[in-house]
Order: structure tokens, then C-alpha cells, then sequence
């Protein structure tokens, strides 16, 4: 017998979250909100010495799967890391 169409959908969201993790900028971007708590794009920037440009299209994307929120102080966007599904798999990677 088949997999129920409830257990298809579980496997392709596990795998939508592992292809977003994958990427090494995005990777080093969540380590780095788990390790701060919270942090602005250009406080995280020099993961792999990326662009703020760079960063900002990547923490865009992650708010996007919902892995990261945003809460905006003045001109600046503070991120934090909500999906504790992620902050598993990275916390399990880098054994913290």
C-alpha cells in the first residue's frame, strides 16, 4: 500500500526545507540568527562575504518559507529564526 496523500505532502515539505538549507549563504545566515538571537542585514553580512543585496534576497526567501521573521525598529529589520524545525537541523550540523 501507497503512502497516505497526508505523508506525500509531510516528505515534500522536508525536502522544500532541506533545498532551502542547502544553500551555503542561507545556511550561514540562520547559524548566525540561532547564535544571536536576533540580528540586521548588516550584521550578518559577512557570512561567506556576501553583498547586504545578497543577504537581504536570501532573508527575503527565508521569511517567505517562514523559517525567519522580521520586525522593523526604526530604519532598520531585526530577523529571528521561528521555525524550529530549521533551528533542529542546524543546531544538528554544526553540534551546538
Amino acid at each position: 500500500m501507497g503512502k497516505s496523500s497526508e505523508e506525500k505532502q509531510k516528505v515534500y515539505d522536508k525536502a522544500s526545507l532541506l533545498k532551502v538549507l542547502s544553500n551555503p549563504v542561507r545556511l550561514c545566515i540562520i547559524k548566525e540568527l540561532i547564535d544571536r538571537g536576533e540580528s540586521n542585514v548588516s550584521t550578518v553580512q559577512h557570512c561567506l562575504d556576501t553583498s547586504q543585496s545578497t543577504v537581504s534576497q536570501h532573508l527575503s526567501r527565508l521569511r517567505d518559507m517562514g523559517i525567519v521573521q522580521g520586525e522593523r525598529r526604526g530604519s532598520e529589520v531585526y530577523y529571528r529564526v521561528v521555525n524550529q524545525e530549521a533551528k533542529a537541523v542546524v543546531n544538528t550540523l554544526f553540534d551546538t
